[in-house]
């Protein structure tokens, strides 16, 4: 958020860029970055979006919270200790409950190291806040934009997931 702090606003639908090195402490036994700290730094970056995009003021305003319901992550390429990357996130479409998001890390040779999508929500007292809302307290009314088949086709596979989990006894 510092070195962010003075970055101008974005549309909606921008993309928010910024620009990392896989410094020791990102590494696993592997010499590689670790998984956890990929999630951390797309963390980091969609913070600094949802500020960009004025969605911080309005949680703030609000009372509102922002949370994460949901991600598929597909690991392409290592990103070893020293290794600039650039990471790179935006909101893709909305439905009646949840914003997607994509987010990438590309490492300098312009590979996708990896890329995440995101199902995100905006929750207050009562719930889940309809993204439709969302929107109009920061000005927008506008219709999300056509729902890419590769997103829809992880919804429609991740409501077919049993929730909560099923395990068998010899599992535990």
């Amino acid at each position: 958020m510092a070195l962010h702090r003075g970055a101008p606003d974005l549309p909606l639908l921008a993309q928010h860029v910024s620009h990392h090195r896989c410094w020791p402490w990102d590494i696993d036994l592997f010499m590689e970055m670790n998984n956890g700290r990929v999630l951390t730094l797309l963390d980091l970056n969609r913070t600094v979006l949802a500020k960009r995009v004025g969605l911080l003021k309005i949680l703030k305003e609000r009372r509102w919270g922002l949370t994460m319901a949901g991600v598929s992550v597909r690991y392409r390429r290592r990103i070893r200790p020293f290794e600039p990357f650039t990471t790179k996130g935006h909101a893709i479409c909305w439905d009646d409950k949840f914003i997607y998001l994509q987010q990438a890390m590309i490492k300098r040779s312009g590979e996708i190291a990896n890329h995440a999508l995101y199902r995100s929500a905006i929750t207050g007292k009562k719930g889940i806040v309809p993204p439709k809302d969302v929107l109009s307290a920061m000005g927008h009314e506008t219709v999300s934009p056509p729902t890419p088949q590769w997103v829809q086709n992880w919804i429609d596979a991740d409501a077919t997931r049993p929730w909560p989990p099923q395990f068998s006894d010899a599992s535990i």
